[in-house]
């Protein structure tokens, strides 16, 4: 996970870091499945807005 995602974010770096971020929740969500705890769910909806940020910063279109 990106410790901290702000608005001069560097979008030479998105294709990385969307896949470090992607890997990261692929493996909580099969490793959680549906019993998933508080703290689990909240990695789990940082990282999917993490992605979010960087595909909507760099218009990355999936």
């Amino acid at each position: 996970m990106i410790n901290q995602l702000e608005s001069n974010y560097d979008c030479s770096n998105a294709g990385n870091d969307l896949n470090q971020l992607q890997d990261e929740l692929q493996s909580l969500q099969q490793a959680s499945g549906s019993n998933a705890d508080q703290d689990l769910q909240e990695r789990r909806n940082r990282l999917e807005n993490q992605i979010s940020f960087i595909k909507n910063k760099c218009e990355i279109r999936p």
